[in-house]
């Protein structure tokens, strides 16, 4: 964030805004996510948003100003409320007596990804960029790195998983092993 501070001039408010610019976009779909999953299981909104904030993410080198800042962080925000896709998941695909298990380690591992990225791309891939390129150029490229894997995470996501131990959502309502479900009265419920 020093470099970008830099070559924005952007002073503690901004960088304030821009922080609560990035929660707000989370806590938001916070809110919706949970219907969603309800209606479509967590397969179809995991891979979605994961590729829906990789586009913002990769597209982080275009920034030009604090406003610029704040709107590309409140939709890269969006992919922190994949949070809530990963609990419902596991409580679909594991029983009762593990769910408990299985979700405390699927947040912690949530947890742990943000902070590892954030240690290797400020600690590994920022001054590797540096090496060919200004700090300048460096961060503005350097987030095509997690863009590509965000991307490439999604895709595989909606290829090759499950939303349920009996199939997918879809299938399941096709063949009446599962009831439609309104996102709306999920909502409201």
């Amino acid at each position: 964030m020093p470099e970008i501070k830099i070559t924005l001039g952007l002073d503690k408010q901004q960088i304030w805004t821009s922080n609560i610019c990035s929660v707000a976009g989370t806590i938001f779909m916070r809110f919706v996510n949970g219907p969603i999953c309800d209606k479509y299981g967590a397969r179809i909104p995991m891979g979605v948003i994961l590729v829906g904030a990789s586009i913002p993410c990769a597209l982080t080198g275009l920034v030009t100003n604090a406003t610029n800042l704040s709107v590309l962080r409140f939709f890269i925000g969006l992919g922190g409320s994949t949070f809530v896709m990963c609990q419902y998941w596991t409580s679909r695909m594991f029983t009762k007596e593990v769910v408990g298990t299985a979700n405390a380690l699927v947040g912690g591992w949530g947890n742990l990804g943000g902070g590892v990225t954030q240690l290797i791309m400020g600690s590994v891939l920022f001054p590797l960029f540096k090496l060919g390129m200004s700090a300048e150029m460096a961060w503005r490229t350097v987030c095509i790195v997690p863009a590509f894997v965000g991307v490439a995470v999604g895709l595989t996501i909606l290829k090759i998983s499950d939303d349920a131990p009996k199939g997918n959502y879809g299938e399941m309502k096709k063949n009446g092993t599962m009831a439609e479900v309104s996102a709306a009265a999920s909502f409201r419920a």
